[in-house]
């Protein structure tokens, strides 16, 4: 199965949740970073790296000497990532999303692929955890591309193993977010009871709903702010999987780099809940998925 565990906003500990789902998981599991802008969950798995690759997206070349100046390809591109001025073929790569439509249209033959570099693929274990990541290219904005990238790295052998898989999902509700939980069974929305919190939740289920996904909730920092993400949760009957508390040992260990379900007893048993939890809510969808 797969689960995405996501977030309307930034900070709400989706990284934190995710690392110690995966120490606990309980059955294979591969764990993956598709927060590719920021990627941060080998600072707590701590991956030994067993490769990487660097990650490409197709952009057009240009053979003026073939070009009638037609102008079919500026006419095309939604992006403005090619323009003909005279018999002169100006070329955009940063602009250019990579879908080939201007090289199909071309009647003379003008155009022809060439590519250029999104980000890398990294790939390595954590133990029985198996982990694969994407990290941008510095001033790179073309971010969903690269996620999936990432996610056909799952269907190489290395990984058809019948494990399940944890997505560590971008934040937000844009375009990589839902590219990240597009193909998953199950979204779990980490949020915590705080006003920008909450918006940022509604924003989530909001712009997630329309996939078909079930959904549920993990409330961190649990007993700071007020009881307005529980009242939503009911009016919008999302369940709630797990609550982590407003806890200072907690922030201390999520501080130092450490994985908070190993901070004690008590935590284990928290996300040893949850994923028993999350692998019950996710089942109905991964037998329809694969019925």
């Amino acid at each position: 199965m797969k689960i995405a565990i996501a977030s309307g906003k930034g900070g709400t500990g989706k990284t934190m949740v995710t690392a110690s789902l995966a120490t606990c998981w309980g059955a294979p599991v591969v764990a993956v970073d598709l927060d590719v802008e920021e990627p941060n969950l080998h600072l707590f798995l701590k991956p030994e790296i067993a490769g990487t690759k660097e990650a490409l997206i197709e952009v057009p070349q240009a053979d003026e000497a073939k070009c009638d100046s037609c102008r079919k390809c500026a006419e095309f591109c939604q992006y403005k990532a090619i323009s003909v001025l005279g018999s002169v073929v100006l070329i955009f790569p940063e602009m250019c999303h990579g879908c080939g439509g201007c090289i199909a249209l071309c009647p003379t033959g003008a155009l022809s692929p060439s590519s250029r570099t999104l980000g890398e693929v990294i790939w390595g274990s954590s133990g029985a955890v198996k982990f694969v990541m994407g990290r941008l290219r510095v001033g790179e904005a073309m971010s969903p591309p690269l996620i999936r990238q990432v996610l056909a790295e799952l269907q190489k052998p290395d990984f058809q193993t019948g494990a399940d898989v944890l997505l560590d999902s971008p934040p937000g509700v844009s375009c990589p977010a839902v590219s990240s939980v597009i193909d998953s069974d199950l979204i779990v929305l980490v949020t915590e009871p705080t006003p920008f919190g909450v918006f940022d939740l509604r924003l989530a289920h909001q712009a997630f709903t329309p996939l078909g996904k079930p959904m549920g909730v993990v409330v961190n920092r649990s007993g700071l702010g007020n009881d307005e993400v529980y009242h939503f949760c009911q009016e919008a009957n999302l369940p709630i999987f797990a609550e982590i508390p407003y806890d200072r040992a907690i922030a201390e260990t999520y501080a130092a780099g450490e994985i908070v379900a190993n901070a004690s007893d008590a935590m284990r048993a928290l996300f040893e809940n949850l994923a028993e939890t999350i692998r019950s809510a996710a089942a109905p969808a991964k037998e329809a998925r694969h019925a």
